[in-house]
């Protein structure tokens, strides 16, 4: 299960991913792309192109978890933009985008 705290690293990637790729090929991109540990214990969050399905990784105990949200209907609003490739956010932030409404405010860096 992955827990989410208030002491809780969430780091969201800015640009799209793509979404047929399963958990080595977004590890992969953790590593080479975010220059992030996969296995720090924080979540990881990445988009699809079209804004419609969110995916969480993260790393706990002796594996990784991947869970993927798809909304019926509607997009994910204020996906943040930022100069570098990672952003993070707090768990509020999160639980807010998760739920698939437009409150969510992300810092940037």
């Amino acid at each position: 299960m992955i827990h989410l705290t208030s002491q809780t690293q969430i780091h969201l990637a800015i640009e799209p991913s793509d979404f047929r790729k399963q958990i080595d090929g977004h590890v992969a991109l953790i590593k080479q792309h975010l220059k992030q540990d996969p296995r720090s214990g924080a979540l990881y969050v990445f988009i699809n192109r079209g804004k419609t399905m969110i995916r969480v990784i993260s790393y706990q105990d002796s594996g990784y978890w991947i869970a993927t949200k798809r909304l019926s209907r509607g997009k994910f609003r204020d996906w943040p933009a930022s100069n570098g490739p990672i952003s993070s956010a707090t768990s509020k932030e999160l639980s807010v985008m998760l739920k698939g409404l437009s409150k969510g405010v992300v810092k940037k860096g």
